[in-house]
């Protein structure tokens, strides 16, 4: 069978949790365990696990011999766990996953979006930065709210598809331009793309919520000295949804498990 080690606090590990005692598969003790349950994203910061005081060095000794489940795993530590011979799954990375955690993913973003802003988003100029499978989904949450829809995109065939939806497109190329027009911006996109001399052109009063992952695509240093009000909003549907999320994520863990026996 195959017991689980649970780490982490949060509302979605929590559930998981309660789903897999009431199957009998959760121990205290970490020899006894086959499988180590770990946050997502496994580090905000890449020095200790997200939720916990639980350095990433004494995490990866804790994983010797054991398969761990988590997401949202940084490039540094993936490669930890590959040069310690650690099994693991990023459960960020399976479509199916990914596609319904960018549900409560967006709807959060707007729900912080309405708190960090004096107006309504129905009417006002709206840009989304990236159009993967947040940027998809938080569009169209977006646009049946009311507000006038921009989505950057690099590639042809999304900047089609961006206009098919009824939305207005921006290449990358022609970004700079646009931006002084926009009351929000939310960033789906992990690269540095509001950089300083994109933060000069926005506007001073700009709600910017970026969604990606760690450490997101905004300088929000610069940022902060600007004065604009820009976020780093991680793991989203912990907070908005996780009930919805843990069931998303607990049933892809059981396929897997069964696919490997």
């Amino acid at each position: 069978m195959g017991y689980f080690y649970v780490i982490g606090t949060d509302k979605r590990t929590f559930n998981i949790k309660e789903m897999l005692k009431e199957e009998g598969k959760v121990t205290s003790e970490l020899k006894e365990a086959k499988y180590i349950l770990a946050p997502i994203p496994l580090s905000k910061d890449g020095g200790v696990i997200t939720g916990t005081n639980i350095t990433c060095n004494d995490f990866i000794s804790m994983c010797k011999d054991k398969i761990v489940f988590t997401g949202g795993i940084s490039d540094s530590l993936k490669r930890t766990l590959e040069n310690n011979n650690i099994k693991y799954y990023d459960l960020m990375k399976y479509n199916e996953v990914a596609i319904l955690n960018a549900i409560p993913t967006s709807e959060g973003a707007i729900m912080v979006a309405m708190e960090c802003s004096d107006i309504t988003l129905s009417g006002s100029n709206v840009l989304v930065l990236g159009y993967g499978r947040i940027g998809k989904i938080l569009s169209r949450m977006l646009h049946g709210i009311g507000a006038k829809v921009y989505c950057e995109a690099r590639k042809k065939e999304d900047l089609a598809q961006i206009k098919a939806m009824g939305y207005n497109n921006i290449d990358l190329n022609d970004l700079d331009e646009f931006l002084p027009s926009f009351d929000y911006i939310f960033n789906t996109i992990p690269d540095m793309i509001l950089n300083k001399k994109r933060l000069d052109l926005v506007k001073q009063n700009v709600c910017i919520i970026d969604v990606a992952s760690y450490p997101g695509g905004v300088d929000f240093e610069y940022a902060k000295e600007r004065g604009i009000n820009a976020r780093l909003e991680l793991a989203l549907p912990t907070r908005v949804a996780p009930l919805s999320s843990s069931i998303y994520i607990k049933q892809k863990i059981d396929e897997i498990i069964q696919d490997s026996l």
